[in-house]
């Protein structure tokens, strides 16, 4: 059977996406496993094909076995080298080899994205070019996220550029009279980047922050880059450990489930 095909790009501008996905996840090794009858890589690929802006859609790993499911279902593949430390890198890679000017990172275990939100993230590299990097944002709407290490929160200027991306809770309310009006978001880690600033991206040097908070976008920030936030109704659901796929297959199953019962 093969994967749907991406749909026509309405922008002149060549935009590639790169979905990275390896075998070896430290939390979860193998992850890319059946939900509702289909592997996790291919609800994500048949997902972000749905994005109107993209105008091809690979994926890229070092794994011979996701290279085969890929290929069983339809996706193109890139093969990368197998000493990449991140997802990003291994994006730059397959973007060094494509004439792309755009390039968007998306994330291999994220079976319910949005292609909605893939579209918002390219169009504010679209809308103004001296941007190099852009990402999204969703609002907090659950208080204990905010105090959740595991949820990275970000702060943005009046432009919507990041100020700062922290596992800890910012902005900080000072006054508790107005803890329930402040406004807290969550970042959605989906990367758009330009390709000559993602082709540099490794090589920028490492600093305090990002070694501090084991967050790899805090790199650019410190080497004095911009990142856009666009904010997003698409809340992450991001498949971790063996609990978050029982979540979300049960999501997959509910939602067949409840497309049953409106056809009968």
């Amino acid at each position: 059977m093969s994967a749907p095909a991406v749909l026509s790009s309405i922008v002149p501008t060549r935009i590639l996406g790169i979905i990275p996905a390896r075998f070896a996840a430290s939390r979860f090794p193998g992850k890319a496993l059946a939900i509702a009858g289909k592997s996790m890589l291919q609800h994500v690929y048949e997902r972000a094909s749905q994005a109107r802006y993209l105008q091809h859609l690979v994926i890229a790993t070092d794994d011979d076995r996701i290279a085969r499911e890929a290929r069983r279902f339809g996706a193109p593949v890139r093969m990368t080298r197998s000493d990449h430390p991140s997802g990003t890198d291994r994006a730059a890679e397959v973007a060094s080899a494509d004439s792309a000017e755009i390039i968007v990172n998306i994330q291999g275990d994220e079976p319910l994205i949005d292609p909605a939100a893939i579209d918002a993230a390219a169009l504010a590299l679209l809308d103004d070019t001296d941007v190099p990097m852009g990402t999204l944002m969703k609002r907090i709407e659950d208080p204990a996220e905010v105090h959740n290490p595991n949820v990275v929160k970000v702060v943005t200027d009046r432009l919507r550029n990041a100020i700062y991306f922290s596992r800890s809770p910012i902005p900080y309310v000072r006054e508790e009279s107005e803890r329930l009006q402040a406004a807290h978001y969550k970042h959605i880690g989906l990367y758009v980047y330009r390709r000559d600033f993602l082709l540099s991206y490794p090589d920028l040097p490492v600093g305090p922050l990002e070694k501090a908070e084991r967050l790899e976008q805090l790199r650019a920030l410190e080497n004095g880059f911009s990142i856009r936030v666009v904010e997003t109704e698409y809340d992450s659901l991001g498949v971790d450990t063996p609990e978050d796929l029982e979540r979300v297959t049960g999501l997959f199953e509910m939602t067949m489930g409840q497309g049953r019962l409106a056809t009968d």
